[in-house]
């Protein structure tokens, strides 16, 4: 029997920007012109609404930006951290598969879309993601720390080895969502067994 294969770890969340490469309170205008951007940090851009389809983002750092309903059709975020952003409705979805990576730090992600979208090994921390839609997603190995996932939807999404010790509000259906090795508290594990209207005293 051939040995298993560990899990492939999540790139690290890129921190080495050049100075130019600083942009402090950009709205889409500055984005006009560009199609590429390396080892960029966006500190308090407001892209809410922004046209960003086909735009490569790669190395990207995004701090209390704005990027609300921005349009992601064939955007690629390729390890790009989000930090205290608002992301409400985002279609990731949407965005180009090739070397998809992203990282998401007490960030605002209600009704955002990550149906169908392999990111293995991802880490929400301290982010609302009510009413997220992770359909068909592989989620296998990501963290959920000191998340709220109230009426988020759980649909044929992988979530084997997912950590949701600390999130809260979630149900998700165990014989709809592959969950082996994925890690509950046993409060938590009443949003998991939910459909069974069972009785936990």
């Amino acid at each position: 029997m051939p040995p298993r294969r560990k899990p492939t770890p999540a790139p690290r969340k890129p921190t080495y920007f050049p100075d130019e490469n600083v942009a402090e309170r950009w709205d889409a205008r500055h984005l006009l012109g560009h199609t590429e951007f390396d080892e960029f940090r966006f500190v308090g851009c407001d892209f809410g609404g922004a046209d960003l389809r086909r735009l490569r983002f790669t190395d990207c750092r995004f701090e209390h930006c704005n990027l609300t309903t921005a349009q992601l059709a064939g955007t690629a975020f390729q390890n790009v951290a989000f930090d205290d952003c608002k992301l409400m409705g985002l279609q990731f979805g949407a965005c180009r598969d090739m070397l998809f990576g992203v990282h998401f730090d007490q960030c605002q992600l209600r009704y955002a879309s990550f149906a169908g979208r392999a990111m293995p090994g991802t880490r929400f921390v301290g982010c609302q993601l009510e009413d997220a839609d992770f359909a068909d997603a592989d989620l296998s190995n990501a963290a959920f720390e000191d998340c709220a996932l109230g009426g988020a939807v759980f649909q044929n999404t992988k979530l084997a080895g997912a950590d949701f010790r600390t999130a809260t509000g979630f149900i998700i259906d165990p014989e709809r969502n592959p969950l082996a090795g994925a890690h509950f508290t046993l409060a938590g594990l009443l949003g998991v067994v939910a459909r069974y209207n069972l009785v936990v005293e």
